[in-house]
């Protein structure tokens, strides 16, 4: 890309790239715009450039910035990006258009409540634990087909699968896969991919990549 791209033309320049390669439709990749920490001002010039698709990784801090954003942008489409309590359940369904951390029986059960009492349905990819690392969210690899029955009897709308691979270790065999998992399971979404590896998820598949530092810069340190 030339010196003078924006960060939003780089990326999506990128993208096309990486499409060409794998030999994809670039229309068959949805970014997400991760817009987690960073403030609606930040949020409003890539709104204005016309991107619509952006990611939240909190209940709370989304209901802060979104409505607003959303009352001038209503064709805005938020997904909730993030791992979600059930306690939480009827906030997420009532502000998000698509939910990527789909990852328990229990949160299966709050979430077709909360859409059964709202008269709506909010697509679902179900997280898996791709690299099996305690400290992250998602199924276990071995328990998603249990999990998939379970979403799918709740007539939660499944999306697809989302995964997040281990740090710092080489992903293209983990988005590989988790593509394999959405192969044996009749998945076709996959929420893969982000600001330093998202090209590589492209070409193995990814219908979905969440950017962030790539288009906003580094996040804050929380205080």
């Amino acid at each position: 890309m030339n010196d003078t791209a924006t960060p939003s033309e780089e990326v999506t320049g990128n993208i096309a790239r990486a499409c060409k390669i794998a030999r994809r439709d670039i229309d068959e990749v949805t970014l997400i715009a991760v817009s987690k920490t960073h403030p609606a001002g930040a949020i409003e010039p890539l709104l204005e450039q016309g991107h619509r698709v952006f990611g939240e990784n909190r209940v709370q801090e989304a209901q802060d910035k979104w409505p607003k954003l959303s009352e001038r942008y209503p064709d805005s489409e938020l997904h909730l990006i993030g791992q979600l309590q059930s306690n939480k359940a009827d906030d997420a369904v009532a502000l998000f258009d698509c939910i990527h951390a789909l990852d328990r029986p229990s949160l299966v059960k709050a979430l077709a409540k909360a859409m059964d009492k709202q008269g709506t349905q909010v697509p679902c990819f179900v997280q898996v634990n791709i690299g099996e690392e305690d400290q992250k969210g998602g199924c276990l690899p071995a328990e998603l087909p249990a999990l998939l029955k379970q979403v799918r009897s709740a007539d939660i709308p499944l999306a697809g699968l989302m995964c997040i691979p281990p740090f710092e270790i080489e992903p293209a065999p983990f988005f590989a896969f988790l593509r394999k998992l959405a192969d044996d399971n009749g998945v076709a979404g996959l929420s893969m991919g982000m600001s330093s590896d998202y090209e590589t998820a492209i070409m193995l598949g990814a219908t979905h990549i969440r950017v962030g530092t790539a288009l906003f810069g580094q996040r804050s340190a929380p205080k």
